[in-house]
């Protein structure tokens, strides 16, 4: 008999689907039980029977129906922020642990290489979004040596590897975004912006952060972004510096001018990465799920290693 712990992903679609390969294939600790959709002719449930995989279309009214439920201890919720309150309440009152890829923000934002112990206990725990995944690190990286005042974060993803789910929830992933690099990266001001390229061929998922410090030693900046990108790339090996870091200094006499925020002296470091997907769902242009799943199964690991001690 197992000892893995068994878990449900509600959202038979990108993410849901590619979530649910990565924890047959990858996971030591989860055990995948239940694919859970809306739509009985989607192609995440189909591939979900044809891997033994039970499946439900009726939605998570369908999924606590089912013999499954009683002995499901984690839910992954891949579906919208609207409908995660409602998942939220229901696993919750059953007592199960959510991890939410959605941009609801329910439960504490978590960020596997920055507060990933933090938040194990929380009956939810909400990772942010795929551009908050790849960014806040960065920003986390600037603010743990020296004060961020502002940080901005672009996230460019191929138009291909945005679904429904991502489409629906364009406010939400900018506001969501932005507090996470506050509460989270640590910055005094955030803001996120996405972009949908549709390009051909499709292009990988490129980021850029700028952070605007009053002061800082560029050569621990540096050191200190290098050593991070080592620690995402151990969840998400496709994760990497697209060029050198970038610094420029911001005097009195010629200082920078931020909406919102004035004319201020400092520092400003720009961070530009890409992030190639694994490739165990969609095509690895498509880094923007991998960051995604990527970081909701490391959480969900660590939550189902606490669960078994």
């Amino acid at each position: 008999m197992s000892d893995k712990v068994k878990v449900a992903i509600i959202g038979s679609g990108n993410i849901g689907t590619d979530l649910m390969i990565k924890i047959i294939r990858t996971s030591a600790q989860l055990e995948m039980s239940v694919l859970v959709g809306v739509d009985p002719a989607s192609d995440g449930l189909a591939r979900a029977n044809r891997m033994g995989v039970a499946t439900t279309h009726e939605g998570i009214n369908g999924l606590m129906a089912m013999p499954e439920w009683d002995d499901i201890q984690i839910v992954f919720d891949a579906t919208s922020a609207g409908a995660h309150a409602t998942h939220a309440k229901l696993c919750n009152e059953a007592g199960k642990t959510i991890v939410d890829l959605t941009p609801a923000a329910i439960g504490p934002f978590t960020v596997p290489v920055v507060n990933g112990e933090d938040n194990i206990g929380q009956p939810n725990v909400n990772m942010v979004t795929c551009g908050g995944q790849a960014t806040i690190p960065m920003v986390y990286a600037v603010s743990r040596t020296t004060e961020v005042l502002y940080a901005e974060i672009v996230a460019s993803i191929s138009s291909k590897s945005a679904g429904p789910g991502t489409r629906a929830n364009i406010d939400e992933f900018t506001e969501t975004t932005s507090h996470a690099i506050e509460q989270v990266g640590g910055a005094n001001r955030g803001k996120a912006i996405i972009i949908l390229n549709p390009a051909e061929p499709p292009m990988m998922m490129r980021d850029t952060v700028f952070t605007f410090s009053p002061d800082g030693d560029e050569a621990e900046i540096e050191a200190s972004i290098a050593e991070m990108v080592k620690a995402v790339q151990s969840y998400v090996p496709g994760y990497r510096l697209k060029q050198k870091v970038q610094f420029d200094r911001f005097t009195d006499e010629a200082p920078l001018d931020l909406p919102g925020v004035g004319k201020i002296s400092g520092l400003k470091t720009s961070v530009f990465l890409e992030v190639e997907g694994a490739a165990h769902y969609l095509p690895s242009y498509a880094g923007n799920l991998d960051i995604m799943t990527s970081a909701a199964l490391k959480t969900a690991e660590k939550i189902a290693i606490a669960k078994q001690n």
